[in-house]
């Protein structure tokens, strides 16, 4: 006898899955979320949110955490928010990350040691960084951080730029080296070498994927510009990522 029940069965099983991944990709692209964050982007009810985030904190592709609050913190309890989890993360685009180890601790133990990983990652992202130039050189100043967000986008780290108290944040919600840079932070440092060199002025990692936060996050301060060289050496060996 046929199953004339698998058809519609399976169609709602693709759909849910097909939903369920809408979820996980925009806590990708916007970082860590809340319930409402998500209903509201996805067009969904609040109860459907909590229903997909409840089988992928089961699979292990998003956790619940503390949301971070920056200044004062008022009353009441944290908001929770649902962060993408490393197992969450390698399901996206991270499949060349041992080939990538690999090869950097070759170049530790053959090339020169720390320095030359060094060296190395700081190449990388100067070879990687025309687009960025090109667009920071391209917006005015007061949007040349939003510029930056934009071209990093373009490349795969879901970035965007927010007004911070005295200054503003840039946020990278991906970062397709995470598991790389957790073994090999020069990756880090040269990111945000580049960035104050960029931007011209002092910049300050406050946090990143690559040490189990939910966000890459810049703090780049409003003042006068600096020029390339003293913003350089301010953030050469200060960075905490």
């Amino acid at each position: 006898m046929k199953n004339v029940g698998a058809a519609p069965v399976e169609e709602l099983a693709t759909r849910e899955r097909s939903t369920r991944n809408r979820v996980a990709r925009s806590i990708l692209d916007h970082g860590p979320s809340t319930v409402a964050d998500l209903a509201e982007r996805l067009g969904l009810t609040q109860a459907a949110v909590r229903r997909h985030l409840d089988s992928l904190v089961a699979e292990n592709v998003v956790e619940a955490r503390e949301k971070r609050v920056y200044g004062n913190r008022g009353r009441g309890r944290p908001a929770k928010v649902f962060a993408l989890t490393d197992c969450g993360r390698d399901a996206f685009d991270q499949s060349y990350d041992s080939l990538a180890v690999e090869a950097l601790r070759w170049i530790e133990r053959n090339a020169g040691g720390e320095e030359a990983v060094a060296a190395f990652a700081r190449d990388r992202i100067e070879s990687q960084g025309g687009a960025y130039r090109e667009a920071v050189e391209a917006a005015e100043p007061a949007r040349r951080t939003e510029a930056l967000a934009k071209a990093l986008t373009a490349d795969g780290y879901a970035a965007t730029a927010r007004n911070a108290p005295v200054g503003e944040q840039l946020c990278q919600h991906h970062c397709p080296v995470a598991h790389v840079a957790e073994q090999y932070p020069q990756l880090c440092e040269a990111e945000t070498e580049f960035f104050s060199r960029l931007l011209g002025t002092h910049v300050q990692r406050l946090a990143t994927i690559a040490h189990g936060d939910g966000v890459c996050t810049t703090f780049i301060p409003h003042g006068t510009p600096q020029t390339t060289e003293s913003a350089s050496a301010r953030t050469a060996g200060r960075n905490p990522a």
